[in-house]
């Protein structure tokens, strides 16, 4: 066999050799790219994406939408290869492992906890958006959590309306332990609650056998629940996104039921994306994945972004042709940019930087 052919043959076979470990080698890494981007004031799978009744609404034809990033499984395990195309790809981000599954966490653990901080959103964007209105919203202390295995589980559920403990009514989320710890381990205490979608005050007494607490603090009797604020609105509003998960829509949804409430168009027909957590008094919080959703976004025809102010300098990086990035700290920003854009006034409208 002539010397060249010999060497070519070898290069080959090392260069395939090469390629098969690489395909078979595992990295820590997972992979981010612009996942939907869903219009809040339209339908999804054929239904309004925002269902509201018992108040007056007003028809909303611009675009608020919402977006979203498309991220691997949390038992999804990523070659050599592939980690490389992705590093490469201005459209897809790779990241390590442990900054989207922190500690081990499992496919199902990461689910859950993305269902519950979405459910969360969309409670806090309706608050947000009633309070911008001047509509009042009620409050009452509920269960937020129930710890698996402790003295609870079973017997309070999330949801639950905490009413009274041991007869003294419940004022705040913080008065729940302050009475369950007058108590020590292995007393009983009487929580009195409402179940979750009860209907009426269907009050009922649960009867709870403390446990200890098992932290470094001093021993104390606990139930194993988190308390938390829950709200009751003068009317039901309904948000209807199936496959969707964690916080980050908080603002866009809140945004959407502003419009749907009010006369006229927010946008001024103009198509507006955007994103950020939102808590109950408007304020706007940063999230992951910035650079994956303003792609995303434009993609879908977006001509300005609502931006939470926090991830400004990353998104203003590598801002997408054609969008223009809108920073907002909280959902009066977000009111008043859209004003602007509106009226055209773009100029007017606060910027990010890169720095």
């Amino acid at each position: 066999m002539p010397r060249r052919t010999a060497t070519l043959l070898a290069s080959t076979l090392t260069l395939i050799a090469l390629l098969c470990i690489a395909l078979l080698m595992r990295v820590p890494y997972a992979e981010m790219s612009p996942g939907p981007t869903v219009n809040t004031l339209g339908e999804h799978d054929g239904a309004p994406v925002l269902q509201i009744s018992g108040h007056k609404t007003y028809p909303a034809t611009g675009h608020l939408n919402m977006t979203t990033v498309r991220v691997t499984s949390a038992d999804y395990s990523m070659n050599l290869v592939e980690a490389v195309a992705g590093w490469l790809s201005h459209d897809q981000k790779v990241v390590e492992h442990d900054t989207l599954y922190p500690q081990g966490q499992t496919a199902e653990q990461a689910d859950q906890e993305n269902a519950e901080e979405f459910t969360q959103s969309q409670d806090s964007a309706k608050v947000a958006a009633l309070k911008e209105l001047g509509i009042p919203v009620g409050s009452q202390v509920i269960v937020s959590t129930v710890v698996k295995g402790a003295p609870s589980e079973g017997k309070l559920h999330a949801g639950d309306v905490i009413k009274a403990v041991d007869g003294t009514p419940v004022k705040a989320a913080g008065d729940v332990a302050t009475l369950v710890t007058k108590h020590q381990p292995g007393q009983k205490v009487v929580f009195t609650v409402v179940p979750k979608g009860a209907k009426g005050d269907a009050a009922r007494d649960v009867t709870i056998t403390t446990g200890t607490s098992d932290d470094d603090g001093r021993r104390r009797a606990i139930v194993g629940i988190q308390a938390g604020v829950g709200h009751t609105l003068p009317f039901k509003i309904d948000i209807k996104l199936a496959d969707v998960g964690g916080p980050s829509a908080g603002l866009m949804f809140a945004l959407g039921i502003v419009d749907k409430l009010t006369p006229g168009d927010l946008t001024g027909g103009k198509f507006v994306a955007g994103t950020g957590t939102i808590d109950d008094d408007g304020k706007v919080g940063p999230i992951g994945g910035i650079d994956m959703k303003t792609i995303g976004a434009r993609d879908k025809g977006a001509e300005y972004f609502l931006t939470p102010a926090d991830n400004c300098a990353e998104a203003a990086q590598d801002t997408p042709s054609g969008l223009t990035l809108v920073k907002v700290k909280t959902i009066d920003d977000a009111m008043d940019a859209l004003k602007d854009i509106r009226a055209g006034k773009t100029a007017d409208l606060p910027s990010c930087s890169a720095t």
